[in-house]
């Protein structure tokens, strides 16, 4: 059977539009951030991340027109002033494209075990595949132009060991283990994400044109300026090296930028990805009180995303992603005719 004549499933639908959405707003922030970026290496890098992300729109609609589907509206040049003043600086957009393919690379890896049909899962795979290149052609970069901060290293035990006290779970009183490597990656991972939360809720909230919008983007840089400082406290004591902030790459420009509805959206992914990556660290956790810090800072976000979506709704800015019909509804529908024919 002909991969065309088989239905796409729920979850293929939904992880199209998802990437759909991403990919709209992406094609914009890459065109603005191209009308301004002066380093040679970092344009020619932006300059392919934007042939991709158009070239994934292109494909999602030709998947879309053949279900029949109606495309999502997502972002259009209504959404960026083009020529408006520099917002960020040249090593910010290097750090943002870094963040962005680690996120596209989770993202493709998820769709590829949710496609089924033929032809979406050689897609997911060819995405995840220019994804790894503009990954890596990012990170090499900021390793050359001194941007990228390592995170810390293990010194080599004598001899292999196991656990022998259950004490290698606490972590509230009494003298803490030192962290495994994998909750110092995810810690280290997590605060390289919050660096860049901050700086984009800073630069946003200079040129956000709604007070309301303001005062929320201005809340979650709090809040990602608080997580990151339990992180950095934990590091502290553990005498470890923090990533470095990207706070400073940020201008002083005020002049309105992009529509809050962009603004508010990228916010918003930036908080569900949190929660999500958190939740990852959370499940490899094994010291106690890190592990609670973690269902803390989720409980949080949780009740940040959940404003944001409010605000969002309030302005019509959500757009409603894939959903199955509303069986309940359709069947009170028929109740109804019938009881009107009698």
């Amino acid at each position: 059977m002909e991969n065309g004549s088989i239905r796409l499933t729920a979850p293929e639908m939904s992880s199209l539009w998802t990437q759909y959405m991403f990919d709209s707003m992406s094609i914009w922030f890459f065109k603005y951030a191209l009308g301004h970026i002066d380093d040679k290496d970092i344009k020619d890098i932006y300059e392919t991340a934007l042939q991709l992300s158009i070239s994934h729109v292109q494909q999602i609609e030709e998947f879309y027109k053949g279900e029949n589907y109606p495309i999502p509206k997502g972002f259009t040049d209504k959404d960026v002033i083009l020529d408006a003043p520099r917002l960020f600086q040249d090593p910010f957009y290097l750090y943002y494209l870094y963040i962005m393919t680690l996120q596209g690379l989770t993202g493709y890896a998820l769709s590829v075990g949710t496609s089924i049909r033929a032809d979406l899962r050689k897609y997911y795979i060819n995405c995840n595949a220019e994804t790894m290149m503009l990954y890596e052609k990012t990170i090499d970069t900021m390793l050359t132009k001194g941007l990228f901060t390592r995170p810390p290293v293990l010194s080599p035990p004598a001899a292999i060991d196991f656990v022998k006290h259950q004490n290698f779970l606490t972590g509230w009183f009494g003298e803490r283990r030192p962290l495994t490597g994998i909750e110092i990656g995810d810690i280290t991972f997590n605060m390289n994400k919050m660096n860049l939360h901050v700086a984009l809720k800073v630069g946003f909230s200079q040129v956000a044109q709604s007070e309301k919008v303001r005062k929320y983007i201005n809340r979650g840089t709090d809040i990602s300026n608080k997580h990151l400082g339990i992180f950095t406290n934990i590091f502290i004591e553990e005498k470890l090296n923090s990533p470095m902030s990207w706070q400073a790459f940020v201008t002083n420009s005020t002049t309105p930028t992009f529509s809050d509805k962009f603004m508010m959206y990228q916010v918003q992914l930036s908080t569900q990805l949190a929660i999500a990556y958190y939740g990852t660290a959370l499940s490899v956790t094994s010291r106690r009180d890190i592990g609670l810090k973690y269902l803390e800072l989720i409980i949080e976000l949780t009740k940040f995303g959940e404003d944001g979506a409010n605000l969002m709704i309030e302005n019509g800015w959500l757009e409603e992603p894939p959903k199955g019909s509303d069986r309940r509804n359709l069947a009170k529908g028929k109740k109804e005719d019938q009881k009107n024919s009698n």
